[in-house]
């Protein structure tokens, strides 16, 4: 009886769990949540330019060619990861509380999703939304609730559009350094700044923040980003509101 072959003996293990062999995947083990989920760890790790179909392929340990089954770009693997990362974002309150409060809690939620996946910001925020479920549902229950609110429907997507280049300039703000604004040597030479500098750090020092009960930044009240991020999203559910029709 001939031998077997020792890599055939003994599969290679990964935390106990056999691993699959490249170019053998079944339904069952390749998936589009799986990608997706691959997709984002890999954007995690090496930033937007380390997605690539191949490397996708690598992570997932099947070869390139099974990844087409189920996507057929890299443009498919971002919707996918887009409809993903929408699909966590809290739209509950249009319709369940006034218009304002819904949209606080709808951007809140959608700035701490997108503060953790920064990478993704310069792609998500002008990949087209066709043939994205999850997006599109999301899209549609902000805009009811802006029209249900006496929103002038010609101008829901412009407010939209408004609120989340705001809401992706926050996501960047929650992983800047805390120090991003020190003047260093240079404060004597900028006094007005250098002052205002440190009157916002006594503002958010104070717990300046409106954030959602039962978010994680309105149990941390301490972040400069919340306090700026609560200042800004104000203005603009301030200027938004009073465009509103009249009951």
């Amino acid at each position: 009886m001939p031998a077997v072959p020792a890599a055939q003996q003994r599969p290679a293990t990964d935390g106990g769990v056999r691993r699959r062999r490249a170019g053998r995947p079944s339904s069952a083990v390749l998936d589009k949540a799986g990608i997706t989920a691959a997709a984002l760890e890999l954007v995690g790790r090496k930033g937007y330019d380390g997605l690539t179909m191949a490397a996708l392929a690598k992570l997932l340990e099947v070869a390139p060619s099974a990844l087409y089954n189920h996507v057929s770009s890299k443009q498919d693997v971002l919707l996918l990861v887009e409809d993903h990362l929408m699909s966590l974002v809290d739209v509950s309150s249009f319709g369940a509380a006034p218009w304002d409060d819904a949209v606080r809690t709808w951007a809140w939620s959608y700035r701490n999703v997108f503060a953790e996946h920064t990478p993704l910001i310069p792609v998500i925020a002008v990949l087209p939304v066709t043939d994205a479920p999850q997006t599109l549902a999301m899209y549609e229950t902000v805009s009811k609730g802006f029209l249900d609110a006496g929103f002038p429907q010609e101008r829901i997507i412009s407010a939209i559009v408004a609120l989340e280049s705001f809401i992706f300039g926050s996501a960047y703000d929650v992983t800047a350094p805390e120090d991003i604004f020190d003047p260093g040597t240079m404060a004597e030479s900028t006094p007005y700044f250098t002052a205002a500098v440190r009157g916002a750090a006594g503002t958010a020092l104070r717990g300046y923040t409106q954030a959602p009960e039962g978010t994680e930044a309105a149990a941390d009240p301490l972040r400069a980003a919340d306090a700026a991020f609560t200042l800004g999203l104000d203005a603009l559910v301030a200027g938004l509101g009073g465009l509103r029709k009249a009951d």
